[in-house]
């Protein structure tokens, strides 16, 4: 840990140390419940942010904060479970101390929000929590959308304030979509980025509402800011107090998606000059055999997102119009005889396809992909056919 970030840690301790009692000494300090919403880090699993729930309640000997956020990769079946799209996440509580320490190290800002709820929430919420993470309810199916850390502390939040937040976002249209948050939050890592615009079908651009658009933990804290609770009787701000316990220093995703796509244009078109100054220098050979290694990868990169597709239960991956331009018939492109249907009429005809399909209202956004895939494609297409043309000079049509 850096002496900036112990410095930080030995402020933040302090804080805690120092939090108001009500009343005089010698009454006990209430029960707090707080949202802690955590940054993006710099790992890939890191870059959604995180939350969680604490609860201080001195009395309990409570100052713990309710995570759901854990995974372990030395489970039992932990690729199976992940290629089938059923991955067990599982919530546990650690000391506020300890949890803010190793966010704290990994450079993530903090921000906590206390809650407005009234003691019969606050009991019934602590209670909700506390059975959450005993061993026999701690574990759940994972979802990246619909069942995350983020939406199973929005659920216990909405529970304990008897639905209000529910009522205030459900028929809210949000902001971006799922794939636009995807987008913007995954931005900063090439590949990272570019492999979940492979993977992610056309559900993930489906408009959404607000409440949906929790499943981001900036969102669900901006969101609880900006509420009011009825629940006691009187409506009121449901945040009491919104204060950053620390400031990271990484950069910050932009606030929007942004368009991409020419990056990856770009390495593609570079990839294509590679192959043909290797076609000057070596001769038609190699960049044959690249075009057929390349078709081949890229089908079974397709009967790939046909498995998530069909075979799994990760509904994201759904109705995914990237399998036109990573296609399953690609394969045979790659292991078929050097002879008889030409190749890059096939491929132009489905990139065509894709190209028109991405233009066309409400449906899946993919010019990432086109970007990075079609120019290879047709530059595969091409060195197949042209390898035909020469092996065959007296065919007529």
């Amino acid at each position: 840990m850096t002496g900036v970030r112990r410095f930080s840690l030995c402020l933040l301790l302090c804080l805690m140390a120092a939090a108001p009692v009500p009343g005089n000494g010698a009454e006990p300090e209430l029960p707090q419940v707080w949202l802690v919403t955590y940054g993006p880090g710099e790992v890939y699993w890191q870059r959604f942010g995180h939350n969680a729930i604490w609860i201080r309640e001195p009395a309990r000997g409570l100052d713990h904060v309710f995570n759901f956020g854990f995974f372990d990769f030395a489970q039992q079946d932990f690729f199976l479970r992940f290629l089938q799209g059923r991955m067990l996440y599982f919530s546990a509580a650690q000391p506020a101390q300890q949890e803010f320490a190793a966010y704290i190290d990994e450079n993530r800002s903090i921000r906590a929000q206390r809650l407005a709820l009234s003691p019969e929430q606050t009991t019934w919420l602590t209670g909700y929590l506390l059975e959450e993470v005993r061993p026999e309810n701690r574990d759940y199916l994972y979802d990246y959308y619909r069942n995350n850390c983020s939406t199973r502390v929005r659920d216990a939040i909405d529970r304990a304030i008897g639905g209000d937040l529910s009522a205030a976002s459900q028929d809210v249209p949000a902001g971006q979509t799922w794939r636009d948050h995807t987008r913007r939050l995954s931005s900063s890592d090439f590949w990272l980025y570019l492999g979940l615009e492979i993977v992610l079908g056309a559900r993930v651009d489906r408009p959404i509402s607000r409440w949906d658009e929790m499943f981001i933990p900036e969102i669900l804290a901006d969101t609880l800011a900006d509420t009011r609770s009825a629940s006691s009787g009187i409506s009121a701000p449901l945040v009491l107090e919104d204060v950053m316990l620390f400031e990271s220093t990484l950069a910050q995703p932009p606030p929007r998606p942004q368009g991409w796509w020419p990056r990856y244009l770009l390495a593609s078109l570079a990839l294509v000059a590679l192959g043909w100054l290797l076609s000057r220098w070596a001769g038609a050979t190699p960049v044959r055999a690249l075009a057929r290694a390349w078709f081949a990868t890229t089908g079974v990169a397709g009967l790939a997102l046909l498995f998530f597709w069909f075979g799994t239960d990760h509904a994201a991956a759904g109705l995914n119009l990237n399998v036109l331009v990573l296609n399953p018939l690609w394969l045979w492109l790659g292991l078929r005889p050097g002879r008889g249907l030409r190749a890059l009429p096939v491929v132009a005809g489905f990139s065509a396809l894709a190209l028109l399909l991405a233009f066309l209202p409400a449906n899946q956004y993919t010019l990432d992909v086109l970007a990075a895939f079609l120019p290879l494609n047709l530059a595969a297409g091409a060195a197949l056919d042209a390898g035909v043309a020469r092996r065959a000079p007296g065919l007529r049509p």
